[in-house]
């Protein structure tokens, strides 16, 4: 009875447009009102001892990151050296878009910020040179898909947190899904630009500007660097590594770039403010969820119920898989990490899936669901940025999401894709 009520309440307020943290919270106050299990003090300092992790502090920090180093003009000057790398090639801006969205994400941890910083360099660009506008936007919303699963990752910090797995580890394995997820976008766009008759840049290759803009670039191609080194090196923690990222990030904006000032400071705190703030929410409000659910046997319950549908382990996932793309067409990606993780993660232990294994698939399948209507955080920042109605960039997304989808699908079968590079550093699950 208790569930159901939490279910109905949550779902109302989904389709009415409450905003994805109130909907946790409204569910959770409704079931404590109805069945007297708990009382609001309960759900108050669950609220306060959710949001009071260490672990928990490299989120804001990794927000902050990203906003300054975009405000800072590392992404600008990130896409100018690849350009001068593979610019020149057929699609070649194409290939620019894609890769700076890796190398972004490995300094933002966030899908919508590599979808916005990187859009608003490349896609006047790439219509400038004679690319299709709907293709150029489309491109970088699946392209800011990577923002998450290139590490440091936000989803990745929740998912380590819901289920006490290594950040760190998880960072680690993020390494390789993400790289063959860009690659396969590459394929993809480039064989696009060949059938539509998109070309370079128009420049001719030259070592002079590579290394031109290479030196240029130097102090943004650093900052992943620095931040990943430290932490595999044992330097320090993914949350202290967090806070380097935000001190390096005001080095290099204010002193070297020179393109932060105290007004673009503000704008920059203040953004990230808000989007942590929502954060927060939406962390306190899913772990007094997770608190409740537990009291009414629901991850016991949900497990069993999935268990007696199949012992095979690929039937399995693959159910999962479906669970999860779903989710991440509806709810957002930190929530559905919170909420689901802990009930998702018994099921598939019991088939002897590893903790890092599940980690990088439950972050692909939501990440996918950035660019997956209704939701599809990256196509809304997309449509922003181009000025474009949402179905026209609904329909212009449907390859690059197909590809994704095979991405994960080679991510969920071949454990080695998640596993190889934290075992070669000393991972022993």
């Amino acid at each position: 009875m208790g569930a159901m009520i939490i279910l109905i309440v949550f779902l109302l307020c989904v389709f009415t447009s409450v905003p994805i943290g109130f909907s946790i919270g409204l569910s959770v106050v409704a079931y404590a009102l109805a069945t007297g299990s708990v009382n609001m003090g309960y759900i108050a300092s669950g609220l306060f001892a959710s949001c009071d992790s260490f672990p928990l502090m490299a989120i804001p920090f990794f927000i902050l990151s990203g906003a300054l180093m975009e405000g800072g003009g590392l992404s600008k000057r990130l896409v100018l050296f690849f350009d001068s790398l593979v610019g020149h090639l057929t699609g070649g801006l194409a290939i620019v878009t894609v890769i700076t969205c890796m190398f972004f994400g490995a300094i933002s941890g966030s899908g919508p910020a590599t979808t916005a910083a990187v859009g608003a360099i490349m896609v006047p660009t790439m219509v400038e040179k004679g690319y299709d506008k709907k293709f150029a936007m489309a491109l970088v919303a699946a392209s800011g898909c990577l923002g998450v699963i290139i590490p440091p990752s936000i989803p990745m910090v929740s998912y380590g947190i819901s289920v006490n797995a290594s950040i760190a580890t998880m960072f680690m394995g993020g390494f390789m899904p993400g790289i063959i997820l860009g690659l396969l976008l590459i394929i993809t766009a480039v064989l696009s630009c060949k059938k539509h008759g998109f070309t370079g840049n128009g420049e001719q290759f030259s070592w002079a500007k590579v290394a031109a803009n290479f030196k240029d670039a130097f102090w943004a191609i650093l900052s992943p660097v620095i931040i990943l080194g430290g932490i595999y090196s044992g330097i320090f923690t993914p949350t202290e590594a967090a806070v380097v990222s935000v001190v390096y990030a005001l080095l290099v904006g204010l002193f070297i770039y020179k393109e932060l000032n105290l007004k673009t400071l503000y704008a920059k705190f203040a953004d990230a403010a808000c989007t942590h703030g929502t954060v927060n929410i939406i962390v306190g409000t899913s772990t007094i969820l997770g608190r409740v659910l537990t009291l009414e046997q629901i991850p016991d319950m949900v497990a069993t119920s999935m268990l007696s549908l199949t012992d095979n382990k690929i039937v399995m996932l693959m159910i999962i898989n479906v669970l999860l793309l779903a989710c991440g067409c509806l709810l957002e990606t930190n929530s559905s990490i919170l909420i689901l993780a802990p009930i998702l993660y018994p099921v598939v232990a019991n088939f002897g899936v590893d903790i890092v294994h599940f980690g990088l698939i439950m972050v692909v399948n939501l990440a996918i669901g950035f660019i997956t209507p209704p939701v599809g955080v990256n196509l809304f920042v997309a449509c922003g940025i181009g000025n474009i109605p949402f179905a026209q960039l609904v329909k212009k997304i449907i390859p690059f999401l197909l590809v994704l989808l095979l991405g994960l699908l080679i991510i969920t079968y071949i454990p080695a894709v998640s596993l190889t590079i934290p075992r070669l550093l000393g991972y022993a699950g």
